[in-house]
């Protein structure tokens, strides 16, 4: 049973009744692959001139970027801390440290701001934290921040009872055009959650900001949003369109890219790459037997690359950037991985308001070969 209210942290965790997913039978028809697989794709045109600054470095592990509207950057490390960017200096103490469990790929992962933070100063975390039955959990707790001292306290939390592991783990969160919350999970290397529709395990969740479930969710009561994942570890919507897209970690290759539609059925464990069966969607676009482990996500706006969905690869050691079809959903244009073997592993890729893209590595998480220096925050300018 999961858990999800309005309790303050230190107090209890309210376990909201009647709220289990119901099984749900779907006659959704199969939606086909594109006609073009990853590699074959062309490159876009006129690629433009990128040149590649540190902002800040020795950060441990970091896992996401979120940008305040007077200009700080916050990033969550795995550890535990969230830390400021002010000024393109990294302050000397973190905003807030949590007690997470940072154990294989879980920690302090997802961080997303409210969009009306200026007003109210919600911060909002995923992390994984081990239960009094030593058992990993992972929780989407809210923070505020202390206008007085400028640090971080905990306000509450919203979801408890999703499932940890050691492995996929997942973690994301975005605010949609929608307004409401979405947050990705794994399946906690029990691939069956992800079918499991009374599991929050291997999907994407839909919430309001005070961790209550939006009445227009696909299944009433629940916040399930989409099942069948993995691992998807990006989230982004595509600007003119709202179309959500989700990057997810296949198994052994087979890496995703999905365009994601409520209450649909992305397929994990039984169908993976380009397979197909009745009433699971595949993928937008996938690796074949290359292996990207895709994480965070984001669509362009402005500049030479106006419109262009770009994701990080933690094993595929690139930028991966793709042009997608506005005719299309499940189209794809183009397709180019930029930077490869030159960073490292790259976690998260986030665009400023001001424009500029910005990229975190992730050498330090025990998968990777760290320079001195890592990890990094990165800014890249495109001309």
């Amino acid at each position: 049973m999961y858990r999800t209210g309005l309790v303050p942290a230190f107090i209890a965790v309210v376990m909201l009744a009647g709220c289990a997913v119901p099984s749900v039978a779907t006659t959704t028809p199969v939606v086909p692959s594109p006609t073009v697989t990853a590699n074959p794709l062309p490159p876009p045109q006129g690629t433009p001139v990128i040149n590649v600054t540190t902002v800040v470095e020795n950060l441990e592990v970091p896992w996401a970027i979120e940008f305040a509207p007077d200009g700080r950057i916050f990033v969550t490390e795995r550890p535990g801390a969230i830390r400021i960017i002010k000024d393109n200096k990294l302050q000397p103490e973190p905003w807030l440290t949590l007690d997470v469990a940072r154990t294989g790929e879980g920690g302090l992962l997802g961080l997303a701001l409210d969009p009306a933070f200026a007003q109210n100063h919600f911060v909002y975390v995923y992390h994984t934290y081990r239960a009094a039955d030593g058992q990993l959990q992972n929780r989407l707790v809210r923070l505020r921040e202390n206008t007085a001292t400028g640090k971080g306290t905990v306000d509450r939390v919203l979801l408890d009872g999703i499932r940890g592991a050691g492995n996929h783990d997942a973690g994301r969160l975005k605010f949609g055009p929608d307004g409401k919350l979405y947050v990705t999970t794994g399946d906690a290397a029990i691939p069956d959650l992800a079918q499991d529709t009374q599991s929050l395990n291997g999907k994407i969740l839909r919430l309001n900001t005070d961790g209550t479930i939006p009445g227009d969710n696909p299944f009433p009561g629940s916040p399930v949003y989409s099942y069948g994942h993995r691992n998807p570890e990006g989230l982004a919507w595509q600007p003119g369109t709202n179309r959500l897209y989700a990057t997810e970690h296949g198994s052994s290759a087979h890496d995703e890219v999905n365009y994601i539609e409520p209450g649909r059925n992305y397929g994990w464990p039984v169908i993976t790459g380009d397979a197909t069966r009745e009433g699971m969607v595949t993928p937008v676009l996938q690796s074949g037997n290359s292996t990207w482990a895709p994480a965070g996500a984001t669509f362009i706006r402005g500049g030479p690359w106006e419109g262009s969905l770009l994701f990080t690869g933690l094993r595929g050691v690139s930028l991966y950037r793709i042009v997608p079809d506005k005719a299309n959903p499940y189209g794809v244009l183009s397709f180019e991985p930029l930077f490869t073997r030159t960073f490292g592993r790259l976690r998260d890729v986030a665009q400023s308001p001001d424009g500029t893209v910005y990229l975190l590595t992730s050498n330090r998480d025990g998968r990777g070969v760290p320079a001195a220096g890592d990890d990094r925050l990165l800014k890249l300018t495109i001309q």
